[in-house]
């Protein structure tokens, strides 16, 4: 009796339950068609005058509960129907913002890409044709700082670095021939580790032509272009390898790829490699790169005069911290912010260095610490100096600018280049700099 009556009671709940009745209901619709009644009258009303099936859940507020629940009453019915009418209305609003958003930007877009037309026009017809005369003028200047065109960029680059070394493709090709005889040299069998080991110790700097392979790899890996067995993998391991025979006194040093990969991007092999060497012959990049000491400090002390004229709170910060201008300008000099900042950006950076030289990279590294100067002066010692060497990858070319024109290269009335070459006395900031 007891297994029975068990038995009994669940047959009697499982048809009792809304799941086995709201099945039956649907079941016997299907047959028979519902019947006709007010509450069915209203949905296939509401039905009606919608203008689209709901495609998510918040159409739902609009429908009636199903059979086996309580009817919505009127109140709650209108309260859904204005909750409803309110997602629409906010939905409605973002749509119309973000189309507003997009045709702002395509509408700086097309004034970008006609201002880009024009002055490539004027690069091409009057600047590029008569360069020697309009070259100083404030017209090229001014258009100068707006950024070169893309499709002019590396003849004027070429022309601006210029080629005091009276280097020939030709010479090229014989520097480069000797790069690969030292390469087949090489023992094929040792490890990365091993040659690197080797490159640092041997007094001849030509064997840092296998340190090349090791950097190549790490040049601007996002573009995967430099990659092995990308299309300008070859191209910069020739511009490096020629030169390291080239300069064998001063050999591969690591940032040196970052600087070759950006002149390839805009000037064919040859044109490349003559202003990579002339480039890197430059006194500043020179020092940086052969590791003067003398110079280098002479640097750091006359970046740190201007830095405290135009930014005394950062720079009293970056002070009590003990942050040093070599633990970020080196890395920022070494590949001429190639590395450090957006490639669009670094080649704003670098057009206004082919026109203004070593200055623009002091100065542009004041207009980042300008940037970010209220970023900065909540960071301690540790945060500074991961912040300088990973800046972040959203900067604004318009935003960097604005802070390098704020940037004054004027120190009670000496201009840069007297500043560097001033002789320092007992006092002076180069002296503590060589004492460190």
């Amino acid at each position: 009796p007891t297994a029975y009556t068990w038995v009994l009671n669940l047959i009697v709940n499982m048809f009792l339950s809304p799941c086995f009745l709201c099945f039956y209901v649907k079941e016997y619709q299907v047959k028979v068609g519902p019947a006709p009644g007010p509450q069915v009258q209203l949905s296939a009303a509401r039905r009606k005058n919608l203008e689209f099936e709901p495609l998510s859940t918040t159409a739902l507020i609009l429908e009636d509960r199903p059979p086996n629940l309580p009817a919505k009453s009127v109140e709650e019915a209108m309260r859904h129907k204005q909750e409803y009418d309110e997602m629409v209305a906010g939905a409605r609003r973002r749509e119309l913002k973000e189309a507003q958003k997009k045709r702002r930007q395509m509408k700086e877009r097309f004034k970008q890409e006609d201002s880009i037309a024009n002055a490539m026009v004027i690069w091409n017809n009057d600047v590029l044709p008569n360069w020697d005369c309009m070259r100083n003028t404030r017209r090229v200047r001014e258009l100068w700082w707006q950024g070169l065109p893309p499709s002019v960029r590396g003849r004027v680059w070429s022309l601006a670095i210029g080629n005091e070394l009276n280097i020939t493709p030709e010479l090229f090709e014989i520097f480069l021939s000797r790069a690969k005889e030292r390469w087949k040299s090489f023992s094929e069998t040792s490890s990365e580790n091993e040659i690197e080991d080797s490159g640092s110790l041997q007094t001849d700097r030509e064997s840092s032509l296998d340190l090349i392979k090791l950097d190549i790899s790490r040049t601007f890996p996002s573009l995967f272009i430099f990659q092995k067995g990308g299309p300008y993998h070859d191209l910069l391991r020739s511009v490096l390898g020629a030169y390291t025979c080239y300069r064998p006194d001063v050999g591969y040093v690591q940032g040196m790829s970052f600087i070759a990969a950006v002149l390839i991007l805009n000037l064919e092999e040859a044109e490349a490699f003559i202003a990579f060497a002339n480039l890197l012959n430059k006194p500043c990049q020179m020092a940086f790169f052969r590791v003067d000491h003398d110079l280098m400090l002479k640097y750091f002390a006359a970046f740190e005069v201007f830095f405290e004229e135009n930014l005394p709170r950062l720079f009293n910060h970056f002070q009590i911290n003990n942050l040093t201008p070599d633990l970020y300008l080196i890395d920022w000099i070494f590949t001429l912010y190639s590395k450090s900042l957006p490639l669009d950006v670094a080649c704003r950076v670098w057009d206004v260095f082919c026109r203004d030289g070593e200055e623009c990279l002091f100065r542009t590294g004041l207009g980042i610490l300008r940037l970010y100067q209220e970023v900065l002066l909540q960071m301690d010692f540790i945060h500074m100096a991961q912040f300088l060497t990973r800046l972040p990858d959203d900067m604004a070319a318009d935003n960097l600018f604005s802070c390098i024109t704020a940037t004054q290269m004027l120190s009670s009335n000496r201009k840069w280049g007297q500043v560097t070459e001033v002789n320092w006395n007992s006092n002076s900031i180069f002296e503590k700099w060589a004492s460190i």
